[in-house]
């Protein structure tokens, strides 16, 4: 099947496809465990200067994978850029279209014409890079359950490997939101003096008890669908999707906000002017279109990778894992100056998080700035507030440059 050459549009940085790298050792992980061979799935944006110092990588959320930006060359069955209205901000572009195609690129955020910025593919993803999916060299089968529980530190340590693998030592910035912001965090911490710049974008040192509970649902919703088996469902003709799309519903509504979700749908029905007495077919607005985001995320996204990255983001806590319990203390090793950005209606990844790393990195004499933007799209803000956010990140690190 030919594929027609997509538009460029001006400002992007492309035709882009994703590349493959396999780490020449081991990677060790927290839990005890080494696993080996490891692939990568990356994609670069910019020109990586003689100096190999103007390297910013850009890391994803949950749901993300290594094409952040530019136009694929072989647009996937589903799209990956998210956030709330999505389809309708991107239009027939979409499903080829970076999930952050609006901040990287010549004159944006993570402007390419100055920057090498590069964005991979988590550890544990489903996306290019080894995980759950991936084939176990031990028994030629898919790991499955078999694969080994993974933290954030997990994560950074493969970027890390990876990086070294293309000979870059030291990175000019590191930047991300939700899940990605927790990387940025980590890579500040562990590796303190590679690190010159992070940007850590609505997301927090530890995710809240009520975010922790969230995600619990999502995974029982996915291990209790039969069709699971244990997370050895692949070969067998059926995968756990009805339950990775509750997964997918309920992860949705927690990146939203009360008043977005009563701007864009109200209690408006979705296909008569009266409702229709059925338990089983969607009445309204808002139910229509979880079902719809049940639908296409599956089609994209490994229910085991799901559980996977789902549990490390729960894991993640500075305090406890680098400090004895305080985050002062875990934060003391940081070098890099610090950006935080977080959304007012956000109350997954709330600004209070922000203010309190903020507040321990002041307590420390460290470099660091936090902005709240007033917007009302929950969570999802990081992917839909650009515009707000483009101007503050240039400046952030032009005057990085300028140090």
């Amino acid at each position: 099947m030919s594929h027609s050459v997509p538009t460029v549009a001006p400002g992007s940085v492309g035709v882009v496809e994703t590349r493959y790298l396999d780490l020449p050792e081991p990677i060790p992980l927290d839990c005890g465990r080494e696993l080996y061979p490891v692939r990568v799935a990356y994609e670069t944006y910019g020109t990586l200067s003689p100096l190999r110092d103007n390297v910013i990588l850009v890391c994803h959320a949950l749901s993300g994978d290594a094409h952040a930006a530019g136009i694929a060359k072989t647009p996937p069955e589903a799209g990956t850029r998210d956030g709330f209205g999505a389809e309708e901000r991107d239009g027939a572009r979409n499903k080829g279209l970076g999930w952050w195609d609006g901040m990287i690129g010549p004159g944006k955020a993570f402007d390419t014409d100055r920057y090498f910025v590069v964005c991979t593919n988590l550890l544990g993803g489903c996306r290019g890079t080894t995980g759950p999916s991936s084939i176990n060299p031990e028994t030629g089968e898919p790991y499955g359950p078999d694969f080994p529980v993974i933290t954030v530190a997990d994560m950074v340590r493969t970027q890390r490997a990876f990086l070294r693998a293309l000979g870059i030592e030291r990175l000019a910035a590191v930047a991300g939101g939700s899940l990605g912001g927790m990387q940025a965090l980590e890579w500040a911490v562990s590796y303190p003096d590679e690190v010159d710049s992070i940007v850590v974008i609505a997301s927090t040192h530890a995710l809240h008890p009520q975010g922790v509970a969230w995600n619990a649902i999502a995974r029982e919703a996915i291990m209790r669908d039969p069709a699971w088996q244990g997370g050895r469902y692949y070969g067998t003709g059926r995968a756990p999707d009805a339950g990775m799309g509750v997964a997918r519903m309920v992860g949705h509504i927690t990146y939203l906000s009360a008043v977005a979700l009563e701007g864009k749908f109200g209690r408006r029905l979705q296909f008569s002017d009266d409702i229709r007495y059925t338990i089983t077919e969607p009445e309204f607005q808002v139910e229509n279109y979880l079902r719809h985001q049940a639908g296409s995320f599956v089609k994209r996204f490994d229910a085991n990778t799901y559980l996977y990255l789902s549990r490390a983001l729960t894991y993640f806590d500075l305090a406890r894992q680098h400090g004895g319990g305080s985050l002062e203390r875990a934060l003391e090793p940081v070098r890099a100056r610090t950006l935080l950005i977080a959304f007012s209606s956000d109350w997954l990844y709330p600004p209070s998080a922000s203010e309190e790393i903020e507040r321990a990195l002041r307590a420390l004499g460290k470099p660091v700035e936090l902005h709240v933007i007033d917007a009302p799209y929950g969570h999802d803000c990081f992917l839909l507030e650009e515009a707000r956010q483009t101007p503050i990140i240039q400046r952030f690190l032009a005057e990085a440059g300028a140090d």
